[in-house]
């Protein structure tokens, strides 16, 4: 029915409902919701219809298609379709830049004293053995170094994009968006899916550092598992983050 009320996430910092074919964004962090909204208007590639804005909600219109999946599921899109994403991607990049930096453009000397702290307390806690964290920590190094600036959505989970068929038909999800490193936004749509990444690639084009990208699926995933883990998500779920460490090399 169009009047139910669809809880898509919450926990504490935000929320997204869904009544309908409307997205209601719950947010008590204003600036968050400023950089979504702008950023979707700067972002030359599909995004929701802002509806209407009365802080802390935002009204967004629903998408048409389909998401090509979600971390720890089934991607069951088709290679066309990871290569139509691709190129939606490039095409991002090679956007102008936006005046502010985004998720994806902390420096590395910001990354590299977080990553630090949150090995130790994955260890500490008993999280995660030392073993595999040390490890880890050492392949995302790579992550930590000079890079070009793009148009980065920041937080490009696979989960993020719909498509209709082949057809990328928008991206979700702003608030992280801002000058940063677009191999982050590659590393973030590819984890967990590795086996999708060369189709994703064909669509991106250029040459790409796969040691790079793999550096970030580490990073992203040695920071993200106490947060999961304390806001009621898994990261122990098959395919999902700790799956992810174990894999890399």
């Amino acid at each position: 029915m169009d009047d139910e009320v669809e809880v898509v996430v919450a926990h504490s910092e935000r929320a997204t409902l869904r009544v309908g074919d409307v997205y209601l964004k719950v947010d008590a962090d204003r600036a968050r919701v400023d950089v979504k909204v702008e950023a979707m208007a700067l972002a030359p590639v599909p995004t929701p219809e802002v509806l209407w804005r009365k802080p802390p909600v935002l009204a967004l219109a629903a998408l048409r298609g389909v998401t090509l999946g979600r971390l720890g599921g089934l991607a069951t899109a088709s290679p066309a379709a990871w290569t139509a994403a691709g190129a939606t991607i490039r095409q991002l990049h090679e956007a102008p830049l936006s005046s502010w930096t985004g998720r994806a453009g902390r420096s590395g000397g910001t990354l590299a004293e977080r990553l630090d702290r949150e090995c130790q307390l994955l260890v500490v806690t008993g999280l995660l053995p030392g073993e595999l964290v040390t490890r880890n920590r050492q392949v995302a190094e790579a992550a930590l170094r000079e890079w070009t600036p793009a148009f980065t959505h920041g937080d490009l989970q696979i989960a993020h994009v719909f498509l209709d068929g082949d057809e990328v038909t928008g991206i979700i999800d702003w608030s992280e968006a801002g000058q940063g490193d677009p191999l982050y936004d590659l590393a973030t749509f590819s984890l967990g899916h590795e086996e999708h990444l060369d189709d994703l690639l064909v669509g991106y084009g250029g040459d790409v550092d796969l040691e790079v990208v793999r550096a970030w699926w580490a990073l992203r995933s040695l920071l993200a598992v106490r947060w999961l883990s304390e806001h009621g998500f898994d990261p122990f779920a098959p395919g999902c983050e700790v799956d992810v460490l174990k894999s890399l090399r």
